[in-house]
Protein backbone atom coordinates (compact mmCIF):
# COMPACT_ATOMS: atom_id res chain seq x y z
CA UNK A 1 0.00 0.00 0.00
CA UNK A 2 1.51 3.40 -1.02
CA UNK A 3 2.43 5.78 1.83
CA UNK A 4 -0.80 8.30 3.17
CA UNK A 5 -1.64 10.92 0.45
CA UNK A 6 -2.45 14.38 2.14
CA UNK A 7 -5.49 15.88 0.51
CA UNK A 8 -5.32 19.83 -0.11
CA UNK A 9 -7.94 21.32 1.93
CA UNK A 10 -9.36 22.80 -0.88
CA UNK A 11 -10.08 19.92 -2.27
CA UNK A 12 -11.95 17.83 0.53
CA UNK A 13 -15.89 19.90 -0.04
CA UNK A 14 -15.57 19.89 -3.85
CA UNK A 15 -17.88 17.68 -6.13
CA UNK A 16 -15.70 15.22 -8.01
CA UNK A 17 -16.34 15.89 -11.49
CA UNK A 18 -14.30 16.76 -15.01
CA UNK A 19 -14.19 20.28 -16.31
CA UNK A 20 -14.84 21.91 -19.44
CA UNK A 21 -12.84 20.74 -22.59
CA UNK A 22 -12.95 22.95 -25.46
CA UNK A 23 -10.54 25.49 -26.27
CA UNK A 24 -9.15 24.71 -22.61
CA UNK A 25 -7.25 21.53 -24.21
CA UNK A 26 -4.19 23.25 -25.53
CA UNK A 27 -2.76 21.32 -28.56
CA UNK A 28 1.03 20.92 -29.17
CA UNK A 29 1.36 19.71 -32.79
CA UNK A 30 4.65 17.25 -32.94
CA UNK A 31 6.64 15.67 -35.98
CA UNK A 32 5.53 13.07 -37.89
CA UNK A 33 1.84 13.74 -37.98
CA UNK A 34 1.26 13.04 -34.18
CA UNK A 35 -0.36 15.65 -31.26
CA UNK A 36 -0.76 16.20 -27.79
CA UNK A 37 -3.25 18.08 -25.77
CA UNK A 38 -3.12 18.98 -22.34
CA UNK A 39 -5.90 20.33 -19.95
CA UNK A 40 -4.33 21.12 -16.72
CA UNK A 41 -6.49 20.50 -13.27
CA UNK A 42 -9.74 18.74 -15.54
CA UNK A 43 -10.80 17.21 -12.55
CA UNK A 44 -12.47 18.85 -9.57
CA UNK A 45 -12.17 17.47 -6.34
CA UNK A 46 -9.17 15.00 -7.65
CA UNK A 47 -7.29 14.67 -4.02
CA UNK A 48 -10.62 13.15 -3.15
CA UNK A 49 -11.06 10.84 -6.10
CA UNK A 50 -7.45 10.02 -5.74
CA UNK A 51 -8.66 8.58 -2.11
CA UNK A 52 -11.09 6.69 -3.47
CA UNK A 53 -9.18 4.74 -6.22
CA UNK A 54 -6.73 3.97 -3.82
CA UNK A 55 -9.34 1.91 -1.95
CA UNK A 56 -11.86 0.88 -4.37
CA UNK A 57 -9.69 -0.30 -6.97
CA UNK A 58 -8.37 -4.21 -6.60
CA UNK A 59 -4.45 -2.99 -7.50
CA UNK A 60 -2.09 -5.92 -8.47
CA UNK A 61 1.50 -6.70 -8.49
CA UNK A 62 2.75 -7.95 -11.77
CA UNK A 63 6.04 -10.18 -12.71
CA UNK A 64 7.43 -9.72 -16.50
CA UNK A 65 9.57 -11.38 -18.24
CA UNK A 66 13.22 -9.33 -19.22
CA UNK A 67 15.81 -10.96 -20.93
CA UNK A 68 16.76 -13.68 -19.55
CA UNK A 69 15.26 -13.00 -15.92
CA UNK A 70 12.12 -12.46 -14.40
CA UNK A 71 11.37 -9.01 -12.58
CA UNK A 72 8.61 -7.01 -10.74
CA UNK A 73 6.70 -4.67 -12.73
CA UNK A 74 7.97 -1.47 -10.65
CA UNK A 75 3.99 0.33 -9.87
CA UNK A 76 0.82 -1.59 -9.14
CA UNK A 77 -2.11 -2.60 -11.93
CA UNK A 78 -5.45 -3.02 -12.96
CA UNK A 79 -7.50 -3.23 -15.89
CA UNK A 80 -11.12 -2.78 -16.77
CA UNK A 81 -12.09 -3.98 -20.40
CA UNK A 82 -15.12 -3.11 -22.39
CA UNK A 83 -18.49 -3.18 -20.59
CA UNK A 84 -16.53 -3.65 -17.27
CA UNK A 85 -17.90 -1.23 -14.66
CA UNK A 86 -15.49 1.60 -14.11
CA UNK A 87 -14.42 1.67 -9.93
CA UNK A 88 -15.81 4.97 -9.87
CA UNK A 89 -18.66 7.27 -11.18
CA UNK A 90 -16.09 10.04 -11.63
CA UNK A 91 -14.34 8.17 -13.83
CA UNK A 92 -17.62 7.09 -16.05
CA UNK A 93 -18.26 11.00 -16.12
CA UNK A 94 -15.16 11.67 -17.59
CA UNK A 95 -15.04 9.04 -20.06
CA UNK A 96 -18.19 10.54 -21.27
CA UNK A 97 -17.08 14.14 -21.48
CA UNK A 98 -13.96 12.56 -23.63
CA UNK A 99 -15.99 11.02 -25.95
CA UNK A 100 -18.20 14.18 -26.19
CA UNK A 101 -15.01 16.04 -27.57
CA UNK A 102 -12.74 14.09 -29.37
CA UNK A 103 -15.34 11.48 -30.51
CA UNK A 104 -16.13 12.97 -34.06
CA UNK A 105 -12.43 12.99 -34.30
CA UNK A 106 -10.70 10.22 -33.31
CA UNK A 107 -14.28 8.17 -34.98
CA UNK A 108 -15.15 6.08 -32.09
CA UNK A 109 -15.43 5.87 -28.41
CA UNK A 110 -12.99 5.45 -25.56
CA UNK A 111 -13.62 1.75 -24.51
CA UNK A 112 -10.79 0.69 -21.54
CA UNK A 113 -9.30 2.12 -18.55
CA UNK A 114 -5.87 0.94 -17.25
CA UNK A 115 -4.64 2.32 -13.99
CA UNK A 116 -1.38 2.69 -12.62
CA UNK A 117 -0.51 3.45 -8.94
CA UNK A 118 3.15 4.64 -8.86
CA UNK A 119 4.18 4.23 -4.92
CA UNK A 120 6.98 6.39 -4.74
CA UNK A 121 9.69 8.12 -6.85
CA UNK A 122 10.73 4.45 -7.16
CA UNK A 123 7.60 3.22 -9.20
CA UNK A 124 8.04 3.95 -13.24
CA UNK A 125 7.34 3.00 -16.53
CA UNK A 126 10.32 2.77 -19.11
CA UNK A 127 9.70 4.15 -22.66
CA UNK A 128 7.85 2.85 -24.85
CA UNK A 129 4.23 3.57 -27.14
CA UNK A 130 0.91 1.74 -26.94
CA UNK A 131 1.52 -0.33 -29.73
CA UNK A 132 -0.03 -3.92 -28.85
CA UNK A 133 -2.98 -3.91 -31.08
CA UNK A 134 -3.95 -1.05 -33.54
CA UNK A 135 -1.76 1.66 -32.29
CA UNK A 136 0.86 -0.02 -34.15
CA UNK A 137 -0.51 0.87 -37.67
CA UNK A 138 -3.46 3.37 -37.22
CA UNK A 139 -3.99 6.73 -35.70
CA UNK A 140 -5.68 6.64 -32.29
CA UNK A 141 -5.67 8.73 -28.99
CA UNK A 142 -5.11 7.60 -25.58
CA UNK A 143 -6.25 10.15 -23.04
CA UNK A 144 -4.65 10.20 -19.26
CA UNK A 145 -5.59 11.27 -16.26
CA UNK A 146 -3.60 12.16 -13.35
CA UNK A 147 -4.70 12.21 -9.29
CA UNK A 148 -1.86 12.46 -7.14
CA UNK A 149 1.40 14.18 -6.53
CA UNK A 150 2.79 15.12 -9.64
CA UNK A 151 5.56 12.92 -11.91
CA UNK A 152 6.95 13.85 -15.03
CA UNK A 153 5.93 12.24 -18.29
CA UNK A 154 8.24 12.68 -20.89
CA UNK A 155 7.85 12.13 -24.50
CA UNK A 156 10.55 11.75 -27.73
CA UNK A 157 10.52 11.00 -31.28
CA UNK A 158 11.23 7.53 -32.03
CA UNK A 159 14.85 7.51 -33.62
CA UNK A 160 16.25 10.34 -31.83
CA UNK A 161 15.56 14.09 -31.53
CA UNK A 162 14.16 16.65 -29.42
CA UNK A 163 11.41 15.50 -26.47
CA UNK A 164 9.18 17.01 -24.13
CA UNK A 165 8.68 17.28 -20.21
CA UNK A 166 4.84 17.44 -18.79
CA UNK A 167 4.70 17.00 -15.01
CA UNK A 168 0.99 15.99 -14.20
CA UNK A 169 -1.09 15.35 -11.17
CA UNK A 170 -3.98 16.58 -9.06
CA UNK A 171 -6.15 15.81 -12.04
CA UNK A 172 -4.35 16.99 -15.01
CA UNK A 173 -5.06 15.61 -18.34
CA UNK A 174 -3.47 14.53 -21.38
CA UNK A 175 -4.48 13.09 -24.29
CA UNK A 176 -2.15 11.77 -27.14
CA UNK A 177 -3.52 11.56 -30.52
CA UNK A 178 -2.59 10.84 -34.38
CA UNK A 179 0.26 8.81 -34.84
CA UNK A 180 1.44 9.79 -31.51
CA UNK A 181 2.31 5.81 -30.16
CA UNK A 182 4.10 4.80 -33.25
CA UNK A 183 5.88 7.48 -33.82
CA UNK A 184 6.75 8.94 -30.52
CA UNK A 185 7.75 6.94 -26.91
CA UNK A 186 6.48 8.19 -23.55
CA UNK A 187 7.59 7.31 -20.15
CA UNK A 188 7.48 8.06 -16.32
CA UNK A 189 11.35 8.01 -15.22
CA UNK A 190 11.79 7.33 -11.78
CA UNK A 191 13.19 9.83 -9.62
CA UNK A 192 15.36 10.13 -6.52
CA UNK A 193 13.39 12.71 -5.08
CA UNK A 194 10.90 12.02 -2.51
CA UNK A 195 7.50 12.06 -3.73
CA UNK A 196 4.20 10.54 -2.80
CA UNK A 197 1.98 8.66 -4.74
CA UNK A 198 -0.02 9.39 -8.03
CA UNK A 199 -2.45 7.44 -10.02
CA UNK A 200 -2.44 7.36 -13.57
CA UNK A 201 -6.11 6.79 -15.43
CA UNK A 202 -5.38 5.61 -19.38
CA UNK A 203 -8.39 5.66 -21.34
CA UNK A 204 -8.17 3.59 -25.07
CA UNK A 205 -10.37 2.93 -27.71
CA UNK A 206 -11.08 -0.76 -28.83
CA UNK A 207 -8.01 -3.11 -29.73
CA UNK A 208 -5.69 -0.41 -28.35
CA UNK A 209 -2.77 -1.11 -25.60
Amino acid sequence: MPPAFQESLLDLGAEVRPGPLGASAQRTTLARGAWVDVRPGWITGADVLFGRLVDAVPWRAERRQMYDRVVDVPRLLSFYAEGQPLPDPALQQARQALDAHYRAELGEPFRTAGLCLYRDGRDSVSWHGDTIGRGSTTDTMVAIISLGVPRALLLRPRGGGPGLRYDLGHGDLLVMGGSCQRTWEHAVPKTARAVGPRISVQFRPRGVR
